[in-house]
């Protein structure tokens, strides 16, 4: 689980953040409101924890701009404000949980585990793009009826690129949310391009209408109409 900390004390998101990787999730930290909504637009995260007196953009703005934009990912909302008033306009603007500063640590784990709860009774156990149907449970694959076999890799890669139908997927984000590498390598980058490959010709080789794309310089998409 990756989870972005937007948090401009330093201390406190570098607390927050060997404290959540010591229960083994993945973190990335901004100091700033500006730097989080751009890591908020760069990266796909499956959660956010939010300080709403920041520099710049504050919290609420960075909440309800999401929420415009349609950033489903949910948001832990950490602030010294403590008023019923600032409660219900963090909950009204977007947020899914709302915890007072100081809190205790084994709190705000408990607070995470009731957002993930929440979210896995709403996750999709089928995805689908026109007539390409991906079960995630059973783990079979299917276009327009016909059976697809995917090695875990790929199946991996193709539930990524469908939970982002639509949007451009870099390679950046591949390397880290289905490779699970830090850092991108030129090697990196080759093993993902030959996966790609290997799934487009399982995916549309065999069928007239195109779902996987290659956009130049950015990454890959999955989209109809093409």
């Amino acid at each position: 689980m990756h989870v972005l900390v937007i948090e401009d004390e330093k201390k406190v998101a570098d607390a927050l953040k060997v404290g959540l990787e010591a229960e083994q999730y993945q973190v990335s930290v901004a100091y700033s409101g500006e730097d989080g909504f751009y890591q908020l637009s760069a990266g796909t995260f499956d959660l956010v924890l939010l300080d709403l007196m920041l520099p710049g953009r504050d919290g609420l703005e960075i909440l309800t701009t999401m929420r415009k934009r349609g950033f489903e990912m949910p948001v832990l909302i950490l602030t010294a404000r403590d008023s019923i008033e600032d409660r219900v306009l963090g909950l009204d603007s977007g947020a899914d949980e709302y915890l007072v500063k100081p809190f205790a640590f084994p709190e705000l784990l408990a607070r995470i585990r009731l957002i993930l709860r929440r979210e896995k009774k709403e996750t999709p156990v089928k995805l689908s793009l026109g007539g390409l149907e991906m079960d995630l449970v059973g783990r079979k694959v299917k276009r327009d009826g016909e059976g697809i076999e995917l090695t875990v890799k790929e199946f991996q890669l193709l539930e990524y690129l469908l939970r982002n139908q639509g949007s451009v997927v870099t390679r950046e984000m591949l390397a880290r949310d289905v490779w699970q590498v830090k850092e991108r390598s030129t090697p990196l980058d080759n093993v993902i391009d030959v996966h790609v490959a290997r799934l487009r010709r399982k995916v549309d080789g065999p069928f007239e209408r195109k779902l996987l794309r290659t956009v130049r310089g950015l990454g890959f998409t999955m989209e109809e109409g093409q």
